[in-house]
């Protein structure tokens, strides 16, 4: 699937266990990732290759994308740059990858 980012989104919430995430568009710029979080300096690394996944599976090439995380999880993170992203894009989220009759694996 390939989306392109039209307005700014945001997904998630500032509680705990949780992350905020905004998109907007960066034409003819690349990824930008700009992240705060309460756990940084022992999973920014990991958060931040969550994050370039999932854009990448959307085939964003060029979007600015602002995370201010307060501690949650690989699924959670996913989930709000996913939901982010379709938002942005003004477009539905694609459930057919995650439908196990089409011989792929349920999530």
């Amino acid at each position: 699937m390939i989306v392109e980012i039209r307005k700014t989104a945001v997904a998630g919430t500032l509680e705990s266990s949780d992350i905020m995430v905004t998109i907007r568009p960066n034409p003819g710029k690349g990824l930008q990732i700009e992240l705060e979080s309460v756990v940084l300096s022992m999973f920014g690394d990991e958060i931040r290759k969550t994050v370039e996944e999932v854009v990448s599976s959307f085939g964003i090439e060029d979007a600015v994308v602002e995370l201010q995380d307060k501690g949650a999880i690989d699924c959670v993170i996913r989930a709000r740059v996913s939901a982010a992203i379709c938002r942005a894009a003004e477009t539905k989220f694609d459930w057919s990858a995650f439908d196990p009759e089409n011989g792929r694996e349920e999530a």
